[in-house]
Parts: C-alpha cells; sequence; structure tokens
C-alpha cells in the first residue's frame, strides 16, 4: 500500500543528506513524498536535484542567536505552522518525518496539532533544539547515539545511527609507504583546521617523516594554501574539494576532521581512526559532546578547536604514528558506531506510523 510522506529539516547537508537517504528508500517502496523546507536552506537546491519535490515555509532559528533576532524567529512561526498545516492537509500526509534544523520546529508543531504521527531522526548526541522541545509528542525518536535515549520516552526511542552511503561500509584500508592524514572541515572547509595544518607543514619537513597529507581546504582558502603547500616540501595535496569521500578513506590512516554527527557516522562506518576537532559555535555544544562519545569509547581522539595548532596537529600525528596497535584498536572499537541500514529503519517505522493514521 502506498502511503503519503512529508520530509523535513534543512538548512545544512548535515540535516539534508540522511533525509533524502531515507526519501530513497520510500520512493522505491512507492511511496508518494513530499518536502517543506525554507527557501534560505540548502534544500531548497540540493532537493530538486535529487528528483523530489518541495513546498516552502518561512521559518527562522530560535535557539544560540540574538535577541533581535528571536523576536523576528517568533514573529515567523505562527505563520510558518499555518503554512506547513496547510501544506500537510493539502497533501494528505499520513505520517511526517523531521530531521531537524530551523525549518523543522513549524512542521512538526503543524503535524502534532493535526495528529499526524511524527518521526524524528536526531543524529547528535545532545538533541536539537526542535526535537527536545518536541520530545514527548513523537511517534518515534530515531538516534544517532545512546547518549541521546535519555531526552525521549523510553518506549519510542532507538538508536539507528545516521544513513551513510554503503561505500564508507565497504570500504578497505589501502595502505601505502607514507603514512596518510586526511584533513577535512567538511565541503566550505574550516578555518582552524585550515590553519592548524598549514603551521604543521615545517614541522613535518623538519621530521623527514614519511607522511603524506591530504587536505580538503573549502573553496575559499583553497587558493592561497594551495600555493604555500607547492613551497612546503610535505608529500600530498590540498584540494577544495573533495569529490569521492569514500576514496579518500580508504587511501588514509587517520582522519583529522570536525565531530558533525554526519562526518562521525562516516568515520565510523569506515572504521576510521580519527582526531576530532569540534566545532566549538555549534548548537548547544554538540559535536563536542559527539566527540567525547567517540574519546570515551576509545575510538577516537579529541583536540578542541582552541587548542588545536600546527605544533598541536604533528604531536598528534606524530605520536598515533608511532602506536599502530592504538591505530587499530581505534579503528575497532569507532565500529560499534556504524549502523548499517539506517536508512531502510527510518522507511519501515515511517510505514508503521502511517498505518495508525488515515489520510486527512
Amino acid at each position: 500500500m502506498a502511503y503519503s510522506f512529508v520530509l523535513t529539516g534543512g538548512g545544512t547537508g548535515g540535516h539534508v543528506f540522511p533525509a533524502l537517504a531515507v526519501a530513497r528508500v520510500l520512493q522505491a517502496r512507492g511511496h508518494r513524498l513530499l518536502f517543506i523546507g525554507t527557501q534560505e536552506g540548502m534544500e531548497a537546491r540540493l532537493v530538486p536535484e535529487s528528483g523530489f519535490d518541495i513546498q516552502f515555509v518561512r521559518s527562522s532559528g530560535l535557539n544560540r542567536v540574538g535577541l533581535a533576532k528571536q523576536i523576528r524567529s517568533a514573529a515567523q512561526l505562527p505563520g510558518g505552522i499555518a503554512a506547513a498545516w496547510s501544506l500537510l492537509r493539502k497533501f494528505g500526509a499520513q505520517a511526517v518525518f523531521s530531521m531537524g534544523g530551523y525549518v523543522a520546529g513549524p512542521v512538526m508543531l503543524a503535524a502534532a496539532l493535526a495528529g499526524i504521527p511524527l518521526v524524528i531522526m536526531e543524529p547528535n548526541s545532545v538533541p536539537g533544539f526542535a526535537n527536545r522541545k518536541m520530545a514527548k509528542r513523537v511517534y518515534r525518536a530515531l538516534l544517532g547515539f545512546e547518549a541521546a535515549r535519555r531526552w525521549f520516552p523510553a518506549d519510542r526511542a532507538e538508536v539507528t545511527g545516521l544513513p551513510v552511503r554503503p561505500e564508507f561500509f565497504a570500504l578497505t584500508h589501502k595502505p601505502s609507504q607514507q603514512f596518510t592524514v586526511l584533513i577535512t572541515g567538511g565541503s566550505r572547509g574550516a578555518r582552524t583546521l585550515n590553519r592548524a595544518s598549514k603551521e604543521s607543514w615545517p614541522y613535518f619537513r623538519a621530521s623527514r617523516l614519511q607522511v603524506r597529507i591530504v587536505h580538503q581546504t573549502g573553496a575559499a582558502e583553497h587558493e592561497s594554501l594551495a600555493r604555500e603547500f607547492t613551497f612546503a616540501g610535505v608529500a600530498g595535496e590540498v584540494v577544495p574539494f573533495i569529490k569521492d569521500m569514500a576514496a579518500a578513506f580508504s587511501g588514509a590512516d587517520i582522519v583529522v576532521g570536525r565531530a558533525g554527527a554526519g562526518g562521525v557516522n562516516e568515520i565510523a562506518a569506515a572504521g576510521m581512526a580519527s582526531i576530532l576537532v569540534p566545532l566549538p559555535f555549534a548548537a548547544d555544544d554538540h559535536q563536542k559532546e559527539n566527540a567525547k562519545t567517540l574519546v570515551n569509547a576509545a575510538a577516537a581522539r579529541m583536540v578542541l578547536d582552541s587548542e588545536m595548532s600546527g605544533e598541536r596537529l604533528f604531536r598528534e600525528v606524530d605520536d598515533l604514528r608511532g602506536k599502530p596497535e592504538m591505530l587499530a584498536a581505534m579503528r575497532q572499537q569507532v565500529r560499534q558506531f556504524a549502523h548499517p541500514g539506517a536508512a531502510d529503519r527510518a522507511a519501515m517505522v515511517l510505514e508503521e506510523a502511517a498505518q495508525s493514521k488515515p489520510r486527512l
């Protein structure tokens, strides 16, 4: 039987890509789908590019913003809820799937007011603002980390992990003669990691270690960093964007990156050793909590953003390079956080939810 599902969540790729993974499973099962997002978020481009319909509502953040923006956001909320409620009713939504982000607030509230089952996917150790507020109203909470379970009713929460592309689970490490460090601050890069990488080059050159650096810088700082890397005397490459990250993982001995849910789940799926540098401005400091979860399981190392420098990066890499047993243990331990089939499980839960709600 075909059902009608609404999916929401956006602003960043971390919200949109997992929702798209779930959408593809639902589409393959023959269901009708509609995304609800904002025109300012990445969903406005990514969802149509993926072949799915999207409608827009007005919404902006309330958490960790200034008072003036809170007032503007609060003023938008009633209109956003009304617009979302109208879209849900017109589409005949039988269940709503939310990945979070500020657009999700009015859509989740509208679903609750309309009595439509709400399934959320919370990828971080600390749930986002909207998910915390709606925790007791969900049909099911699908979690990325066990630590998030305490925020939701015990009988309506389960750890599924975050949808990750199959190639990360199928990855096999391809060791090379040179110890390879993959540095990535995400598709847009990270200033702290860009700076630390640049500052580390003289240390690696002076040490004469057989180390190769592959650094994804983002577009903004790529040109200047690539020019300077040419004269750094260190093996490797500096690129603005890595299209096939799974392939980059397969050739790396260690990953240095942020601790967003998407990146952490890819690291877990691939069984990678990592040095995590949490973004200090992430909402509710959730990246730090994500990193701590792995560190507490001896599955990763963490360096705070304020403490990451070229010297610190060199010391961390040099230390781990000399401890192959520790690297192997980290790779083994991190796999406990890998959850294949997360998108399929989300689709199954949505079908269960739809069965409990007649069409509007």
